[in-house]
């Protein structure tokens, strides 16, 4: 999930541009691709591992044949399409490896083919389960308490919201409330740091209770990683290569940062495009939430340990704490186990992860009923965003072949009316920024959800693989599904309104929750684009009426008290205009960056106070006097609109936090 921060700050605030980042499939004509090498063979799981069990009844078999075939018809065209370099997919059933399959280049310059069983991916925020998986094994052993105070494993304090400290059980479900955290946390140059140093740098701040609200954050990973560095006496990279990746035997495995000299020849590369350069390796300075990088094998023996009830990893009472555990966000729709979260396909539950580095793409599923995994990964970014939507397409196109499912019935045509109005509204996510200038973004990327005159659910921003809105029918109450996959929506409702909503594929991580009215923008919006219309032509008319004047031969006819107001106030105006400016020209090249960059932060903010204050001030100054002045009609409307417009931006400003001193975000 690390991309969502990094890829968004840098474009996401360039383009003002909402905080989720929802997958569009690629679109346009095809481009030149590098010519794809054929998949690697598969190879035969280990003849100590019990043999595979029959399929359940209604999809074809699940065999290495069959899987074979159906990937190589639908990944190699992936790929193409998507202008990505390379990709591995592994599947395993009944603790046997079905399939093993390496599609396209580790190497684009060098043809460097993927080979599942060593060239190592950088699996993101897959990665965690590997700190979950360490947490569980100190629960396991009485080390650590789920439901303590987590300042009992701790040298610094994490304060408590609302009377009440956060749990490990808070933490591995995403909800003990963090804002999230954006700056420097995926660099491309970094002295690594003990993750306690960065976890103490800045912890921060709580915007909902313990246990209410899930709100992904890699910072409450981090510092679950920490507590099994501290309880276990053991760094963290040295617990996980010691318990976790020399027991499955996982040899292309590591979270150590920078890679080891010894892994470097297996470590595929990877690109915003295939057709493009390689990037340097990427460093995680929240190591713990997603430093990891490993092979297509290596993941299947970690999923083969899970689905075999912990495995050589931990005892079967502890697998199933982990993973039957279920948090309810929205009724109907996903759940949150502890670290895992529950994605239900088909009528079937699986339990998996997602992950996003910058460049690479990865998903991890397990079908516990089933006895079988998938994992897949892959090397660029691709085009369009194609990396969800091919991660989508893989793992329900997995499904309908081998666990296909009716529909459900509808709800009655009138009730889904009902509760499709009740739905319509402004909304703001859970997971996002609140202390800092980046609050800014909330107001840029609420959601909106409406009706249509059939009376039908529209809810633009959950969109299908071709990138265009879903089509959603109300299967249970408050809960809808699309017509043309998995996907489904539902409600919260209490007291008779719907507060909050969410989406499955999010819904353990991210809810959506009603916006309230003086941060709503559906209203914002408009009168903020107003206003800065009315501040930009105030500012234009300093140099405008300067050159016109030079032209005619006139002088200014203020004088004295007058002429200083006139001047300060458009120098306000050009402040208020370019301020925001300067920060989409600092932030369109990302948050890397120490004191020089800090400093323009906080340059800015103060430019920005100093601008956004003034300006309303001054306005009021000027309306005041114009409007006691025998100054023309026009004077006295433009006075009075510019005194509001100033008034609608500064409450933006205090509102969205613009006015501050954050360096820390």
């Amino acid at each position: 999930m690390f991309a969502h921060s990094k890829k968004l700050l840098a474009a996401g605030l360039t383009a003002l541009l909402s905080l989720i980042a929802l997958p569009l499939m690629a679109q346009g004509p095809d481009a030149l691709q590098p010519a794809q090498p054929k998949a690697a063979p598969a190879e035969a799981a280990s003849a100590a591992l019990p043999p595979t069990t029959g399929q359940p009844s209604g999809g074809a078999q699940i065999e290495a044949q069959d899987l074979n075939v159906w990937l190589d018809g639908f990944m190699p065209y992936a790929l193409a399409r998507g202008d990505i370099a390379g990709a591995v997919v592994v599947v395993v059933k009944d603790g046997q490896i079905v399939t093993q399959r390496g599609f396209g280049y580790s190497d684009v310059a060098a043809r460097k083919p993927v080979d599942p069983a060593t060239t190592m991916f950088r699996p993101g925020s897959v990665s965690k389960l590997f700190a979950w998986t360490a947490v569980m094994q100190m629960v396991e052993q009485g080390k650590i308490d789920l439901d303590a105070d987590v300042n009992k494993y701790l040298d610094f304090k994490i304060p408590p919201r609302d009377g009440k400290p956060i749990t490990m059980r808070n933490i591995m479900t995403h909800t003990p409330g963090f804002e999230e955290r954006f700056r420097n946390l995926i660099v491309d140059k970094w002295e690594v740091r003990p993750v306690g140093e960065m976890l103490k740098k800045w912890v921060p701040h709580r915007i909902y209770a313990p246990g209410s609200t899930p709100a992904y954050s890699n910072y409450a990973t981090a510092l679950a990683g920490y507590v099994v560095e501290r309880v276990s006496g053991v760094p963290f990279d040295d617990y996980i290569q010691r318990n976790i990746f020399d027991r499955l035997g996982m040899a292309h495995s590591t979270v150590r940062q920078p890679l080891p000299a010894a892994l470097q020849p297996f470590m595929s590369k990877g690109y915003a495009l295939a057709s493009g350069e390689p990037k340097p390796y990427e460093l995680v300075t929240l190591a713990p939430a997603g430093s990891g990088a490993a092979s297509g094998v290596d993941m299947a023996r970690f999923m083969i340990a899970h689905l075999n009830q912990g495995g050589a990893l931990m005892k079967p009472e502890t697998a199933r704490l982990m993973h039957d555990y279920r948090q309810e966000v929205i009724p109907g729709l996903n759940r949150h186990a502890l670290g895992f979260w529950e994605q239900k396909i088909n009528g079937r539950t699986t339990i998996g992860h997602g992950g996003d580095t910058a460049w690479f793409h990865s998903y991890l599923w397990l079908f516990p009923n089933e006895n079988v995994g998938m994992f897949m990964s892959i090397n660029s970014s691709g085009k369009d965003g194609v990396s969800g939507p091919l991660r989508t397409a893989l793992i329900e196109g997995f499904a309908d072949r081998y666990f296909p499912e009716p529909k459900p019935a509808p709800v009655a045509l009138s009730t889904a009316r009902e509760h499709a109005r009740m739905m319509t509204g402004t909304y703001t996510g859970s997971r996002r920024p609140s202390s800092s200038f980046f609050d800014f973004m909330n107001l840029m990327g609420q959601v909106k959800i409406s009706v249509n005159d059939k009376g039908e659910l529209q809810v633009p921003a959950v969109t299908n693989l071709a990138g265009e809105p879903r089509k959603w029918v109300e299967v249970e109450p408050f809960v809808w599904e699309s017509m043309d996959g998995n996907e489904r929506i539902g409600g919260k409702v209490e007291n008779g309104k719907v507060v909050r909503w969410t989406f499955s594929s999010f819904g353990p991580i991210m809810v959506f929750d009603r916006t309230p009215w003086y941060r709503s923008s559906s209203w914002l919006m408009p009168v903020l684009i107003v206003s800065m219309v009315i501040v930009l032509l105030t500012a234009l008319s300093w140099p405008v009426g300067a050159i016109a004047r030079r032209r005619y031969g006139a002088t200014l006819a203020l004088q004295g008290t007058d002429r200083k107001r006139y001047r300060l106030l458009r120098a306000a105006a050009w402040l208020v205009v370019l301020v925001p400016v300067g920060w989409m020209l600092l932030l369109s090249g990302g948050l890397e960056g120490g004191g020089g960059l800090t400093a323009m932060f906080l340059l800015l903010q103060i430019l920005g106070a100093i601008g956004f204050v003034g300006l309303f001030a001054l306005a009021l100054w000027n309306a005041w006097r114009v409007l006691k002045s025998d100054s023309g009609w026009f004077a006295k409307l433009w006075s009075v609109l510019l005194a509001v417009a100033g008034f609608f931006i500064l409450w933006v400003a205090l509102f969205f936090h613009l006015i501050g001193l954050a360096t820390e975000f």
